[in-house]
This record gives C-alpha cells, structure tokens and sequence, in this order.
C-alpha cells in the first residue's frame, strides 16, 4: 500500500479517479486547492516527513495545470524523488509532456493501479528535471507567445489605449482589428472586472472554437480578477485552457478551446 496524492482540478469529477486508487489498496490524499497551494501542500508534506508516495494527476482536465504542478515538482529539490503517474488526457496535450518527462508513468484510469505499483518500484537517481518557464520562453516576442504568424491578423476586444505597447512588436503584415465583427486566426479579449467578464463570457465563449481564444487580465488585480477565476469561469462555460504567459509587466494571459465531450 501506498500514501498517494491524486490530483484533480474539478473537485466534483475526482471521485472516479480516487476510488480506482482506493481500490487498489492505496491509502489516497485529495483536497481541492489551486495550482500553487497543491505545489505547497506536497512541498510542505514531504518536509515534514509524511509526503506522498506518489503523485497521481489526472490530465483529462486542465492538462496545462497539471505540466505546471509536474514541473514544480520536479524542479524542487525536496519534492523531486516523488514518483509521477499521468492519467489520461488528450494525445496532443500529453505528448509535450512525456518528451519532458520521459521517466514519469502515463497510465489510462483503468491501469492507474499498475501504474502506481510501477511508480513506486522505479530507482531515479537523475529524475529527469524540465526546462524552466524561463528557458522555455525567454527571449520569444509577446508575438510569438501569442501565436501571431505573419500576414495573420488579431481581434482585439475591450484593448488599453496602450495595447500597441503591450502586444510589443509583431510580424510582417499583421493587423490588428479592434472589436471586430468577424472571428480571426488570434483574438484577444482584456478584461478587468469579474463580473463582466463572467457575463461576456456567455456571447464569446463559442469563439474559442474557431480562434486562438485569449483572456487577458492584469496582474495583481485587487478585484477579485484572478487566474483561477478566469480559468473556473471558462471552465463551466465549456472551456478548457491548454497554455497561460505573461503578456507584459502588468498583463496575464490565458488561451482556451471547446472543451471536447
């Protein structure tokens, strides 16, 4: 038996994953927390000598979030001997992760139980440490970040008078449209309240199926306009996040699609 962590980002769906662990005899952990208090929880846990044993993280919802929490994980010098089983999860999404991550277990729910078991058994001297946020995307343009090609053109919704500035330089023949009438290739949608943002969810949720959809919110926001409330809402309108950057020094961004039934 072992003390297992399972991470689920959508308390009300984790049940399913839990009981395949408990079934398999593993005394299992959850609580619903965010991206850096479930990073803190395993942290704090193994420092104090009753950390998990493994971590099991389900990848079927907001996979980004959970190649977050892998990273950190491994990129922590207290946390990463623990052994990482990946569970399900789109093919796209959990590819980037496994070139990564190469010695981590990618498991479906049904094997999840022979996954840990194999977890546990594994001797990693070297576990294999990913590249920082930093080295992954230092130096790109906001651009880049962004997925600007050239010749392409950006919808811009709700945009600061200074939008120019924060989008930094772009390719060749790239046009921006403010509040446009027609979707195009990248859209990016600045907001600042939450409760606007939650309503206007409800007309440009559809987009997301046919443009890079980005919600752009500003940092540090006393309002109640987070990370995570950008991503819950979206999340209960159907969306699903795959990719989040900083924009600029006062911007955040996060892109989002349909999420498949």
């Amino acid at each position: 038996m072992a003390r297992v962590r399972v991470v689920h980002w959508r308390e009300a769906e984790a049940g399913a994953l839990i009981e395949a662990c408990r079934a398999a005899g593993h005394l299992v952990e959850y609580e619903a927390a965010d991206l850096p208090a479930t990073a803190r929880i395993v942290r704090t846990s193994v420092q104090k000598g009753v950390g998990p044993e493994a971590l099991v993280i389900d990848l079927s919802c907001r996979p980004a979030s959970g190649r977050q929490l892998a990273f950190a994980i491994r990129g922590t010098k207290y946390t990463r001997q623990i052994p990482l089983i990946f569970v399900d999860g789109e093919p796209d999404k959990v590819e980037p992760i496994r070139r990564l991550l190469p010695d981590a277990i990618y498991a479906s729910r049904k094997r999840v139980a022979s996954g840990i078991s194999k977890a546990c058994k594994q001797v990693l001297p070297s576990p294999a440490t990913p590249p920082t946020l930093m080295q992954m995307y230092g130096g790109r343009t906001t651009a880049e970040k962004l997925g600007v090609k050239p010749g392409s053109s950006v919808g811009l919704f709700d945009a600061p008078r200074d939008y120019f500035s924060v989008i930094g330089d772009l390719p060749d023949g790239v046009e921006l449209v403010e509040e446009p009438d027609e979707v195009h290739p990248v859209t990016l949608w600045f907001v600042r309240d939450p409760r606007e943002y939650l309503a206007g969810l409800r007309r440009k949720s559809a987009m997301a199926a046919r443009t890079k959809f980005w919600v752009i919110w500003r940092k540090g926001s006393t309002n109640g306009l987070t990370g995570n409330l950008v991503r819950e809402g979206a999340l209960d309108a159907g969306l699903v996040d795959y990719k989040i950057c900083s924009v600029d020094s006062k911007w955040s961004g996060m892109v989002f699609a349909v999420k498949k039934k």
